[in-house]
């Protein structure tokens, strides 16, 4: 199985490079090759079995070595995220939609419908904080990162019904903690009231205590992303979206189970109202039913505090030697 990862320099692109170097397999199928793509050549994960190929380019651009013949999985995790995509309209319209279209026209030039793996987020929706949504609703984005997603969603579940691709999408919620340092998506504060605090850095929360989102841990996005690649695509149908089952919290909870795992440490997280942050993330809707990914086989959410001791065990050592503490 030849598999590419478009946005393998990002922190989802690297677990799921690492964790198919780990398995060397995927849904039962041998991996063969692997193909890791990012504006920066991405770094090649340890101990692959496999031949790894890293290559720098641009998305919109995107060149045929980066998804060659052969390739059977694609996982496009590349984007320009939340508040970056709302500060630079011109910039996120073309690679979140101009870059998608990028990927299907390779597909097109291989014949082979390939499977491609999307992530789209959450932010496609809007919705009061006193929102829980079902599988059918319908999205409409509170802002333009959510606008190119949710096309981007379209254009790719009609490249699947003209057979040009075999697409999966996942609406994945904030992913929480990440590792390394704030970016420039409006959702970045959540991992780092987490993230600073383990660190023993201060950090600022720009929204209330009792804010609730939905949420989900690097490790099990990660398991999505290698189900959703392998799993059967027959019964999906015209709609090749899924809302994952994560899981709804409060910054209080999550605060919370930071002092549970590191007591004390909530202590360096620091109240300053953002108002610009908050208008885009109180869009975003905060719980979701996701009961048709559950039929799909994806796997349920662990409890929060779970969500926190794993930053502990994967990426806590990692993230200090990075940034030099």
């Amino acid at each position: 199985m030849q598999i590419s990862i478009l946005g393998g320099g990002g922190f989802l692109g690297r677990k799921v490079a690492a964790r198919l170097a780990k398995d060397g397999t995927l849904g039962g199928r041998t991996v063969t090759g692997l193909t890791l793509f990012d504006m920066a050549e991405p770094p090649k994960p340890d101990g692959a079995t496999f031949p790894v190929t890293s290559i720098a380019g641009d998305l919109v651009d995107l060149p045929e070595a980066a998804v060659p013949p052969g390739t059977d999985v694609i996982f496009h995790l590349a984007a320009v995220v939340s508040a970056a995509a709302e500060a630079d309209y011109d910039l996120g319209r073309r690679v979140n939609l101009r870059g998608t279209d990028a990927v299907i026209d390779r597909c097109r030039a291989l014949k082979t419908a390939p499977r491609v793996v999307f992530t789209s987020s959450v932010a496609s929706f809007s919705g009061s904080q006193d929102k829980v949504m079902p599988d059918n609703t319908r999205q409409i984005p509170g802002n333009s990162y959510g606008a190119q997603k949710a096309a981007a969603e379209l254009i790719l579940a009609d490249a699947s019904r003209r057979g040009f691709v075999d697409a999966v999408t996942l609406r994945l919620p904030t992913v929480i903690v990440r590792p390394g340092r704030p970016n420039k998506a409006a959702s970045s504060f959540f991992s780092a009231i987490v993230r600073e605090p383990l660190l023993g850095l201060e950090t600022e929360l720009p929204v209330a205590d009792d804010f609730a989102v939905w949420v989900c841990s690097p490790r099990r996005a990660v398991d999505w992303l290698l189900h959703a690649a392998s799993m059967d695509t027959s019964k999906m149908g015209l709609d090749r979206s899924v809302d994952p089952p994560g899981i709804s919290t409060t910054v209080a909870h999550l605060l919370q189970a930071l002092d549970e795992v590191s007591p004390g440490a909530s202590k360096l997280v620091k109240r300053v109202e953002d108002k610009a942050i908050a208008a885009i993330v109180s869009t975003w809707p905060p719980a979701f039913e996701a009961l048709h990914s559950r039929t799909l086989g994806f796997s349920a959410h662990e409890p929060v505090i779970e969500v926190v001791r794993a930053f502990v065990e994967d990426d806590l050592a990692a993230t200090k030697a990075e940034r030099g503490l």
